[in-house]
């Protein structure tokens, strides 16, 4: 196809999709509704892994120290472990009062300082992953002056547990999703050509080429899927937004906090972008190819 051609035909596109606008006004926003839907679980699914990453993440290792143990070997000894992003040492007066505090009442306590005092020191310890929290815990028991180790294992263990089915679940649920929403792009492009299967036997009786009767419709496929997926992304991007600023406001509990990182969020909006258009483009070639052989 040479350049007159190609002007040509970008302009019968122009043309067309102007001289059938509320077909492409319907054909782009049922493509929209797919792909909010689409984006809006995967926006979902993301803010839900943070939320289950954030609290595994946070997960901590107690290491209380037996009392003729040196601190500063054990902390030594911590730091060389594989695996261990970050160790606070805990006093025993400090455990005392933080004990206290937590009780709401500080000098709760107060007739237990210094000697009769009961609880060890200790430290704190957080994994760099959750998931090697359970070996960690093993190589810390056998530590020299270390008299018990212990994250909670019960709870940590379902809890890592129900973040793999989680993921493995958005991973299966966003994939039928995707399918869907692609099927359902190309079947609404596939009904807008076929609306206008009269155009295409006019075209062919008049002795246009296959490609070029089918690159005006490959050119107005792709701009209702680009129309489609901006009328899905933008209003999604903007709602998004919103919220999140509402909950970084309100939220109390840290895990609640939303994804607002730009890196993992525009991958989210530009396959909804990619996804239309060439889904919109794709359609239109699929359905006047079958025309074109009739």
């Amino acid at each position: 196809m040479n350049l007159n051609s190609l002007k040509y035909c970008l302009r019968q596109g122009l043309i067309s999709l102007c001289r059938n606008f509320w077909l492409a006004v319907v054909t782009a926003g049922m493509i929209a509704i797919s792909l909010a839907i689409l984006g809006g679980f995967l926006l979902a699914a993301l803010n839900a892994g943070q939320m289950l990453k954030n609290v595994a993440g946070n997960v901590e290792i107690s290491v209380f120290l037996s009392n003729d143990a040196k601190v500063e070997t054990v902390r030594a000894r911590l730091a060389g472990l594989e695996g261990v992003g970050e160790q606070t040492f805990v006093s025993k007066e400090q455990g005392l009062a933080e004990f206290g505090r937590s009780l709401g009442d500080s000098d709760l306590f107060a007739g237990l300082a210094g000697e009769n005092n009961p609880l060890p020191d200790m430290f704190r310890v957080r994994a760099t992953d959750p998931a090697l929290v359970p070996a960690l815990t093993e190589k810390i028991r056998v530590i020299p002056g270390v008299e018990l180790a212990d994250y909670g294992e019960e709870i940590v263990t379902r809890l890592l547990a129900a973040t793999r089915w989680l993921n493995m679940l958005f991973l299966v649920i966003s994939l039928l999703l995707a399918t869907g929403a692609v099927f359902l792009i190309v079947t609404i492009i596939r009904l807008s050509v076929m609306a206008r299967q009269e155009e295409v036997g006019v075209m062919k009786y008049l002795g246009a080429s296959n490609s070029f009767i089918r690159f005006p419709f490959f050119m107005e496929g792709m701009a209702m899927g680009l129309l489609g997926a901006l009328a899905a992304a933008v209003p999604l991007g903007v709602l998004y937004h919103r919220l999140a600023i509402l909950l970084e406001r309100d939220a109390l509990i840290f895990f609640l906090q939303p994804v607002t990182d730009q890196a993992r969020l525009w991958p989210i909006f530009a396959g909804l972008l990619v996804m239309g258009t060439l889904m919109g483009g794709l359609g239109s070639l699929v359905a006047v190819r079958k025309f074109l052989r009739g």
